[in-house]
Formats: structure tokens, sequence, C-alpha cells
């Protein structure tokens, strides 16, 4: 399996400096670092992430999951997270692959399927799995469509169809079922999560959320913090202090941003700003103009 990580490894770098990148195949993007990242706050978006080379650290709450060459990360949802990546001993770059869900290619594919025992578990929203010579393989297969970007529109289809397989059979297989279930606590999450999305920069109630899924206050607070590791109010402020983020590295300034994301007191916005990112919004803001920076990527 190792040498076809370092296949994987050389095919990215072939086609991409990073840092990151989207790719001509659908849904597959591509990170490279080539320095050792210190912890940043980020929203960890759905999809799946497989490392190719060094290792990601992702703290979700209370759970510290590490990932080194072959382990892959699946989040359900978006999920606040402190993130840092490290080089291999040979200060070779960070590499990775990322991959987002197609629900109507992964509906047809479970059509296919028997249905899974009636008796499992309530699943989590995110693991970490170790990657299977089948899977590693599925992964590969789709990666070489970079080398031939004229068989993308014929081949990506089949080729993603099989990837998804390959994670319905590996430890991420619950965790992906839950993309196009419709019953059940995480999907009553999921759907309060893109109400907040959507309403962002709005005062919340934790009732007007617990309606939107269908709960009960006590159950909704319950599932929800099952799901993110965080609570709905922690949550939604994760979601506007990373918007903001986006806004200041365009170019808006602190108090336009802080408007731009719902918050009436600017010097409120500043301190949870400095909270979370460990810097002040107009710091921060210097910051990526000068690196030229990009907002944190959402999944890998």
């Amino acid at each position: 399996m190792q040498d076809l990580l370092k296949k994987m490894r050389d095919r990215v770098l072939v086609h991409f400096a990073g840092p990151q990148m989207t790719t001509p195949v659908p849904r597959l993007s591509v990170a490279i670092s080539h320095s050792v990242c210190d912890p940043e706050t980020t929203m960890c978006g759905p999809g799946f992430c497989l490392v190719l080379q060094g290792t990601k650290q992702l703290v979700i709450g209370s759970h510290t999951l590490n990932q080194g060459p072959g382990r892959s990360f699946a989040s359900l949802v978006e999920l606040p997270a402190t993130r840092c990546l490290f080089e291999t001993a040979n200060h070779e770059p960070y590499v990775a692959v990322g991959f987002t869900v197609d629900p109507l290619l992964l509906g047809e594919l479970l059509a296919d399927l028997p249905p899974p025992a009636p008796s499992l578990p309530e699943p989590s929203s995110f693991s970490v799995a170790e990657g299977t010579a089948e899977l590693l393989e599925a992964w590969s297969q789709h990666l070489r469509l970079l080398d031939a970007p004229g068989d993308i529109a014929a081949l990506a289809r089949p080729r993603e169809r099989e990837l998804l397989y390959r994670l319905l059979q590996s430890a991420h297989g619950l965790v992906l079922r839950q993309f196009v279930c419709e019953e059940g606590s995480r999907a009553q999450i999921r759907k309060a999560i893109a109400w907040m999305r959507s309403h962002f920069d709005q005062p919340v109630a934790v009732k007007t959320l617990a309606e939107v899924a269908g709960m009960s206050v006590p159950a909704f607070n319950r599932h929800f913090r099952s799901a993110t590791a965080t609570s709905p109010i922690q949550y939604q402020k994760a979601l506007r202090l990373q918007a903001a983020r986006q806004f200041l590295s365009k170019g808006n300034d602190v108090t336009r941003t802080a408007q731009a994301v719902g918050y009436d007191s600017v010097s409120q916005f500043s301190r949870e700003y400095s909270r979370r990112f460990e810097r002040s919004p107009k710091q921060d803001s210097l910051a990526m103009r000068d690196e030229r920076a990009q907002p944190p990527a959402a999944m890998i």
C-alpha cells in the first residue's frame, strides 16, 4: 500500500503546487502544504479527506484525531475544529486529497445494494479509518483521471461510484449512508444546520432550531452536541466568525465585516474573533493580505 500511496502523492504533485485547489474532476480537490502549520481554527466541511503524505491532527470538541498516510477522515456535517499539519521527517510537503459526496449518485448506488441491518446503532457524524487496499485503489483510479482530462466526462461517474462503494464497505460506511438518510436524529440535525447556515447572520433561538429539527429542546441540544461536539450557540458563532474571516480576506474593513455577519457591537465581534483566531480582526486582515493567504480550507 505504501507504493500505491507514493504513486498517488506523485500524481498530485505533478499536477499541482498547492496550497489547495479544485481539480477538473468533479467533487475532487487536493491540498498541499510545504511548511508545518501552527494550530488553526477552521470549519471542516462535509465529505472525505485522505492523507497521502505527512500528518494532520484535528481536534473536534474533546476528540483528537490523527491522520497519517493512508488514513481518511469523514464528516457528515460541517464541524468546528482546530487543525494542525505536519511535514514528514524528510521535510517533504503534506499532501492530501478531498472528496465531496453527490447525494444523487450515492442514492442510486444504495438502491442497488442490500439494506443495512435494522439494529445498527446511531452513527457518529465523523470518523477516521485506515485505508484498505481496495479503498486506496479506488482513490487511485479516480486520481488517474488527472492524467487524462479527456476521459473525465466518460469515466468520472463510474469511478466515483466505485469510490463510494468502497467507502461504504469501510469504517466510514455508517457516516456515508447518512448523507441520503431522511430519517433519524442525524437527518434532523442536518436540517437544523442547513437552516443555521442560511440564517447565520441573524439572532437564533434554540427553540426555533429545535422546531426546524422536529425535536424537543432537550433532545435537540443532546443530539446536536453528539453530532457536532459543540452547542448550537457556539456552532452559530463559529459559522459567523469563519464567514467574517472570509470577508476580511477580501479587503473589507472590521466594522463592515462585523455588521455583515450579524454583530451589532464591533467591540464584541473583535473580542470573539480574537478569542477564536488568537489575533484581532485587523491583525488577521493585515496578515492575510501580507501573506496573500486564503481563508482556511473547509475540508482538507
